[in-house]
């Protein structure tokens, strides 16, 4: 991850595993969305993926044929990174400064790890390293609020430890980076322990805070009440943003 809260950035990596076990891939759509978007091929293209914790979006663009590149900046994701992904590469290093020659790109990609960087440097380093005619594709799979429990879940959250919790700030348009956006609605059944253990992963319930742990018990009894068969249909937005590069219409200062 890359930047923003710094304790809530560095949490990740004491549960690597986890991570990588419990959170959710994306829909089989996908991929063709991008390419539709973004106007860039995936099959052949040069991409780096940004923020690339465990690699679940890497692995996805690799396996559509991209000579995709991983950038993780923390010890934790890289090393599950690597075991999960061995073939592919890897570099350290974040959105802010990315290890890239300018125009060298075809596609750059932040799969749930914009809203780590500083966008007053990472947008001018994505208009750096991609080519003319490259695009910069931000997403995240974010809860359907449309959904009732999913709705109260959040509700509750929210009133335990606050708002903002769910940090996934969406990109927004700046000079050069124009993003056009879609939303792909899909699901997924799973155990409730495998969505507790999901919702473990956020940041919140990684930095220790007071109550988390009462919150998931908790949370366990209403949801086995609200679905006795024991496992949970999780709704999911992505929200996909993509800005084709041009030439800027003045310089970044």
């Amino acid at each position: 991850m890359t930047g923003g809260d710094g304790e809530r950035a560095r949490s990740f990596g004491s549960a690597a595993g986890r991570y990588g076990e419990y959170r959710p891939s994306y829909p089989d759509g996908l991929v063709d969305v991008l390419e539709e978007t973004s106007g860039v091929a995936i099959s052949g293209a040069r991409v780096a993926d940004v923020g690339a914790g465990t690699g679940i979006a890497t692995g996805l663009l690799y396996g559509r044929g991209a000579r995709v590149v991983g950038v993780e900046p923390g010890a934790g994701m890289a090393a599950e990174f690597r075991r999960r992904h061995p073939h592919v590469p890897l570099v350290r290093a974040d959105g802010n400064r990315l290890p890239f020659a300018s125009g060298s790109l075809d596609l750059l990609t932040y799969a749930q790890s914009w809203h780590w960087t500083d966008p007053a440097r990472s947008g001018p380093e994505a208009l750096r390293v991609l080519r003319p005619g490259g695009a910069l594709a931000v997403w995240s799979n974010d809860p359907d609020v449309a959904v009732e429990w999913i709705a109260g879940q959040q509700a509750r959250i929210e009133e335990r430890f606050g708002p903002g919790w769910y940090v996934n700030e969406h990109p927004r348009s700046q000079d050069g980076l124009e993003f056009t956006t879609r939303l792909l609605r899909w699901s997924r059944r799973i155990p409730v322990d495998v969505h507790l253990a999901k919702l473990g992963t956020h940041s919140l319930f990684l930095i220790g805070r007071p109550g988390t742990d009462e919150f998931l018990a908790e949370e366990r009894e209403r949801l086995l009440r609200l679905f006795p068969e024991g496992s949970v249909p999780e709704h999911y937005v992505v929200d996909l943003r993509v800005a084709r590069v041009g030439q800027p219409k003045r310089p970044w200062t």
